[in-house]
């Protein structure tokens, strides 16, 4: 049957003019058709192309000739980590204290390893950057010499956009984290990405304050969970997320919108984030929210989590990649939202997948306050958070 199918698909492609593609041929070799590869799954032996009438057609790797399976093997494999990887990196034992960086530059050689943080003021951050210079040495000494000068990791990249506009974009060291002298987890998570992981790193945050998983940022597949019932009402591409120009307003899922299309724009241009990179595979998602979730939709947290990583990893061709989110730092585990995303946690899809860090043991205040730009609540929470991901790469 599938040989059949393959012969239909073919013979359909020989009737049509030629466009940009390559030339395909089936097992038997008795048939051909032009099209243009979109992905290839190697583990799975899964191919996906686009014919030359704009129709996309996934069947298995077998049907096709040993020279199309190996150019697969090759330039399918180039391909795979442009667009996002399945990739499994290696990844180093987690020590007990992180040593300072070596200040060497990463291996070019090796796709850089992206991780995209979204969520809203907690992952904005408020960290006060000087407070933490005060007490780098004792708590965090990675992050400072013997000086007491800010180290600077030449292998982990550091962007940051707010409202789709570039905020920062340099090498990671806690003297400015977010572009404004303040820091959020993405110091903490860099500093122990580059550490586990031997190869170029880059942190990629996107995202703005006082925004509702359940409204602002309800992701694209969430059909009625959003607040009031909505479902989302954008209508970008999952390869080109841009907001609706059309639309008077806010609508359920703009900043969605806007958040992953500001990343995906960046990894269009890899190099002017990461110099010199080429290729990058996206290895992870990392998701701190705030109290707007009052505005969203509380009761169904649960399944917007599960819908937003799904659909983060269709917008960034990453089917592999890891997730891991924290509690606001003053809730207990027996708080509706913190309960929720346990739930997602326990999933039988999220096993091995995705995790949540309990942030109330090593916060101080609350994130309705941005715990008064305590530096320790944002470190401990980005070290928490960094473990979790580097566990979940090792498996």
């Amino acid at each position: 049957m599938k040989l059949y199918l393959l012969c239909l698909i073919l013979g359909i492609g020989l009737f049509l003019p030629v466009a940009a593609g390559r030339t395909w041929t089936s097992a038997d070799g008795t048939k051909t058709f032009v099209a243009e590869l979109k992905s290839y799954d190697e583990g799975n032996g899964i191919v996906i192309i686009r014919k030359i009438n704009g129709r996309t057609l996934k069947f298995k790797q077998s049907t096709l000739s040993e020279e199309d399976i190996a150019f697969l093997k090759t330039e399918g494999k180039k391909l795979a980590r442009r667009n996002g990887g399945n990739s499994k990196m290696a990844i180093k034992d987690l020590p007990d204290t992180l040593p300072d960086p070596d200040g060497e530059e990463a291996d070019m050689s090796k796709p850089v390893q992206v991780f995209i943080m979204m969520g809203q003021s907690n992952m904005l951050g408020f960290g006060n950057a000087g407070k933490l210079k005060g007490i780098a040495a004792e708590k965090y000494p990675y992050l400072v010499d013997d000086g007491n000068a800010w180290n600077v990791r030449k292998d982990v990249r550091n962007v940051f956009f707010c409202m789709g506009k570039l905020k920062y974009n340099d090498w990671l060291t806690a003297e400015n984290g977010n572009g404004s002298g303040k820091f959020g987890p993405e110091i903490g998570i860099g500093n122990y990405m580059g550490h586990v992981i031997d190869a170029p790193v880059l942190i990629l945050k996107s995202c703005v304050g006082n925004r509702a998983l359940g409204w602002d940022l309800l992701p694209p597949s969430a059909v009625g969970t959003g607040a009031g019932g909505k479902s989302y009402q954008g209508d970008s591409e999952s390869s080109n997320r841009k907001v609706k120009e059309d639309r008077d307003g806010w609508y359920a899922g703009l900043q969605y919108d806007q958040d992953v299309g500001a990343a995906q724009n960046a990894l269009k241009n890899l190099s002017t984030y990461y110099p010199d990179a080429r290729e990058y595979e996206v290895a992870g998602f990392f998701w701190w929210q705030g109290n707007a979730e009052g505005k969203g939709s509380v009761e169904n947290y649960d399944k917007n989590l599960a819908y937003l990583f799904n659909d983060l990893k269709k917008d960034f061709n990453a089917p592999n990649a890891k997730f891991v989110c924290a509690t606001l730092g003053e809730h207990d585990k027996s708080a509706t939202l913190s309960q929720k995303m346990f739930a997602f946690a326990k999933l039988p899809e999220s096993k091995d997948k995705a995790a949540v860090f309990y942030s109330k043991p090593v916060s101080n205040g609350g994130s309705g306050g941005h715990y008064g730009g305590d530096a320790e609540t944002y470190m401990n929470v980005g070290e928490g958070m960094g473990k979790l991901m580097a566990e979940l790469l090792g498996k």
